[in-house]
C-alpha cells in the first residue's frame, strides 16, 4: 500500500500499486485542474497536459514518464508530470496545479 501525500492541500490518499494518480486524486476530492483545465480536459488520455503536477519526493515510485509525457512535458522541469500518465508503485509527494 502506496501513501500519495498532496501537499498544497495537506492530505494523504491510500493506494494499491498500479493505481493511476489522477483517479486516486478524484476519489479523494483533490482537484488536478485549473478552472480552464476543468472545462478542457481530455479525461485522462494524456492528450492535453491539463493535469500537470510536481513531484517533491518520490518520483523513482512512480511509472516511467509516457511517450504522451515526454511530447507535452519537453520543456517543463524533469520533476513535473501528468497525473493521469502516472502510475503509483510506492510513497510520493505531489504538488497539484504548479
Amino acid at each position: 500500500m502506496a501513501t500519495i501525500t498532496f501537499v498544497e492541500e495537506n492530505e494523504k490518499a491510500f493506494a494499491m500499486e498500479g493505481a493511476n494518480l489522477r483517479l486516486k486524486a478524484k476519489e479523494n476530492n483533490i482537484d488536478v485542474y485549473t478552472n480552464w483545465g476543468k472545462l478542457t480536459n481530455c479525461g485522462g488520455y494524456g492528450q492535453c497536459g491539463k493535469c500537470l503536477i510536481e513531484i517533491v519526493e518520490g518520483e523513482e515510485n512512480l511509472s516511467p514518464k509516457t511517450e504522451a509525457e515526454n511530447r507535452r512535458l519537453r520543456k517543463k522541469p524533469a520533476n513535473y508530470r501528468l497525473a493521469c500518465q502516472a502510475l503509483v508503485n510506492g510513497d510520493v509527494s505531489v504538488k497539484t496545479k504548479p
